[in-house]
């Protein structure tokens, strides 16, 4: 079955800055028969017809984090480590060498690792697991450790992990140490590692400034319009200005949840606009999904064309959580597509969800209406709650981009509920705050939230304009800490 929309959707053109014949009421030369200039009065239907809906899209960061203020040109936060001491790296032929090259997320290392002597590992392969015990340590060059295994099926004559084998990517695993009686402590080895500090690890982003603008002169603030308009805001009546200023408003108001979202951070030479501002970046920030990308996780689906739409691809979600933070609650903000076949998913999980609807577990009764939505579900140790994300799905912003772009669309986000514990460095201690927070700039002589100013002479007479001129202006930035226990669906 397929959709087709009419020829003639909606006869209001998207908003424009040029004087076009569409931006007018037509009023017909006199003696027309369809003309304003005729002797009887139409049917009027003064007010506006809002065949949109709400047509915001802000919202999003209200439900899943906070807003807090700032004085400096960038935010910068600390991050946990891993507590564990596990790493990759690559088994020698024959050999119990094993040479550690990245951490276990797959990051290479830029420091040694935290193995030390008399250490009990696990070294995998995809052959198995063999527990051993780490008899050398060689940093000079490379990060090289000898694990000689305790199991007597895996030596072949002290000098291979497993007989005949060849060089393979392998996990090392730190799980103890052992030390023969009256020995001397990790303190008195003369090499490798002795005590373990954890890596300090930070992070950043910088503020960025939207703007808007708004003009009307003097005259046509006063002149009133046979059609009565109504906006988000509140704003209704016969002056058209009040809902072209009050669109600027609710579009600006976007703008600064969409910034957030889909910002990135500017690389040097690669942009029209290369320019850097006071702590010598270039411009840019880095939104929502852009941290996801870099430094969370990214699910396309079992089939790769809906994400996160059956049990097995929620598994795998699953186990990759089980691997970051473990949250138990976490949030979708999916577009319909995705609601749906999880909707779907979840009916087929009923014993009659292929051949009929049952009650009681789905909460129908035969005098009401069929539901046939969820709003969450609980699988393992998780729970998850959905919800329909609008940006994702109106035509105007992110839908419309979906639309065309079907190699790698966003379809959805899954956000830890909660809060984590960070260190502020302006402030000098740990706090608590949501996964995601906006900071903007505020100091006690001016709140750069969300600004507006008038200016001209309608009004409040500022100048000897003869206009309205209203401004807008925030300078912000969003912090998503923990971007290891986010998910992306693509």
């Amino acid at each position: 079955m397929a959709i087709t929309a009419g020829s003639n959707l909606n006869s209001v053109l998207a908003p424009q800055k040029q004087t076009l014949a569409s931006n007018y009421i037509d009023f017909a030369t006199a003696g027309s028969s369809d003309g304003w200039a005729q002797q009887y009065l139409p049917d009027l239907m003064e007010k506006e017809a809002e065949v949109f809906g709400n047509r915001t899209i802000s919202g999003f960061l209200s439900q899943v984090g906070a807003e807090e203020s700032m004085t400096s040109d960038q935010v910068v936060w600390s991050e946990q480590g891993r507590l564990h001491l596990s790493y990759k790296g690559t088994l020698a032929t024959d050999t119990s060498v094993v040479t550690i090259t990245h951490d276990i997320d797959g990051n290479a290392l830029t420091t040694t690792h935290g193995v030390r002597l008399n250490d009990q590992v696990i070294v995998a392969t995809t052959e198995g697991a063999v527990k051993c015990f780490v008899t050398d340590i060689d940093n000079t060059t490379v990060n090289k450790i000898t694990c000689r295994p305790y199991e007597v099926e895996h030596i072949d004559d002290d000098a291979a992990i497993t007989a005949g084998q060849s060089a393979a990517a392998c996990t090392i695993l730190v799980f103890g140490s052992e030390y023969a009686k009256g020995t001397d402590g990790q303190g008195s080895h003369a090499e490798g590692p002795k005590a373990i500090s954890p890596d300090f690890k930070s992070f950043t982003n910088k503020p960025i400034i939207i703007k808007d603008y708004y003009e009307i002169s003097g005259s046509d603030t006063a002149q009133i319009g046979w059609v009565e308009v109504s906006g988000e805001d509140g704003q209704n009546g016969y002056l058209w200005y009040l809902k072209a200023e009050g669109d600027t408003r609710a579009r600006f108001t976007d703008y600064l949840e969409m910034t957030m979202m889909e910002s990135v951070k500017g690389v040097s030479g690669s942009s029209a606009v290369d320019g850097t501002d006071s702590i010598g970046t270039n411009f840019g920030t880095e939104g929502l999904f852009a941290a996801i990308e870099d430094r969370g996780n990214v699910t396309s689906g079992v089939t790769g064309v809906n994400a996160a739409t059956d049990l097995a691809e929620f598994d795998a979600i699953l186990a990759e959580f089980d691997k970051q933070g473990a949250i138990e609650e976490n949030m979708m903000f999916v577009n319909r597509t995705v609601a749906l076949a999880m909707d779907d998913m979840l009916a087929s999980m009923n014993s009659y969800g292929s051949g009929g609807t049952s009650y009681g577990v789905f909460d129908n009764e035969e005098e009401m209406a069929l539901n046939l939505g969820f709003s969450g579900f609980r699988r393992g140790s998780y729970d998850f709650y959905k919800s329909d994300f609008k940006y994702l799905n109106d035509r105007s912003t992110r839908g419309g981009i979906n639309d065309r772009n079907t190699t790698s669309p966003i379809r959805g986000v899954m956000i830890p509920a909660g809060v984590t514990s960070v260190y502020d460095q302006s402030l000098g201690k740990n706090l608590k705050r949501p996964f995601l927070h906006v900071r903007y700039r505020a100091s006690q002589t001016d709140n750069r939230k969300l600004k507006t100013w008038i200016t001209g002479s309608v009004g409040a007479t500022t100048s000897d304009l003869d206009a309205m001129q209203v401004n807008y202006l925030s300078e912000r930035c969003l912090i998503t800490q923990g971007a290891n226990n986010f998910m992306l669906m693509k």
